[in-house]
């Protein structure tokens, strides 16, 4: 794991015990036993809005903001961010270098999992991810699920600002997932998400390898074959104003692929054929 000791307020980031509801309902309604985890490439403009945005909405839930070594100073301003956080709940992690989302992602899970938050969070630093809406994830761990995705795909969720082409191929790639997967979720490749620690306890995160849309499958597929309950809640999602989005061809061949193989394994071993 490419990672350095992460720059924090307190010796261990942990929430409060204090905060923290029974298990059966593990987040407080001020979001306390959250981690919610931020990857960061050049967003030096975005990260303190978004910062700023979901502290407002959930005063206590904790940020872990994992940049890959930005140019632009984005690490450097976090780092100040959780300097000037007199409660603790900005964290800092540094990686060496540009190395995908999804290893981004794996990074943080391992860091949050160390420390004991009861739930992880995927959030986007772009302000696609609307942080006002991220009790509506919390709201269904709570309820029971323990994967809850922000669908656009659901009843009550939209896009805002998305190019045509843009969503043809989001809608596409969703598509098609469901169908060679064999699964009912409607955006897999939601990156806006909300996981159970016991989810990536179990699933080997370790083990992932995958990039972009195609880690998302991943770790849905995962959790869906590993029996846990993953469901849906309507989110909008709005097309970042600034900066570049980081999709490219090269990560959605991957995920064509790499979706075909997982389906056709599935079928194969319930069929009772297993490959050698």
């Amino acid at each position: 794991m490419d990672s350095r000791t992460p720059q924090g307020h307190g010796p261990s980031g942990a929430p409060d015990p204090s905060g923290v509801p029974d298990p059966s309902r593990p987040v407080g309604p001020d979001g306390a036993g959250t981690l919610v985890i931020i990857p960061t490439y050049n967003e030096r403009e975005n990260l303190p809005l978004i910062i700023g945005r979901l502290h407002a909405s959930l005063s206590a839930a904790h940020v872990l903001v994992v940049d890959d070594g930005s140019p632009d100073g984005t690490g450097a301003l976090a780092d100040e961010l959780a300097s000037a956080d007199a409660d603790n709940r900005i964290h800092v992690m540094h990686r060496a270098e540009k190395s995908g989302l999804g290893g981004a992602y794996i990074a943080g899970f391992g860091w949050g999992l160390e420390r004991d938050y009861a739930v992880l969070v995927e959030m986007d630093a772009d302000g696609s991810h609307a942080p006002e809406q991220l009790h509506r994830l919390l709201d269904g761990i709570n309820a029971g699920s323990d994967l809850v995705i922000g669908s656009r795909y659901v009843a009550g969720g939209s896009l805002v600002n998305w190019p045509k082409r843009r969503k043809l191929l989001s809608q596409g790639a969703n598509t098609y997932s469901r169908l060679a997967l064999g699964v009912r979720v409607r955006d897999i490749t939601a990156g806006y998400r909300a996981y159970r620690r016991a989810v990536l306890e179990k699933i080997d995160i370790a083990s992932v390898d995958s990039h972009g849309y195609c880690f998302q499958i991943d770790l849905a597929w995962r959790t869906i074959q590993a029996g846990f309950t993953v469901s849906e809640v309507p989110i909008t999602f709005t097309e970042r104003q600034i900066g570049e989005s980081k999709m490219s061809g090269d990560v959605i061949g991957e995920a064509f692929f790499k979706v075909f193989e997982w389906g056709m394994k599935h079928r194969l071993e319930k069929a009772g054929i297993r490959r050698s």
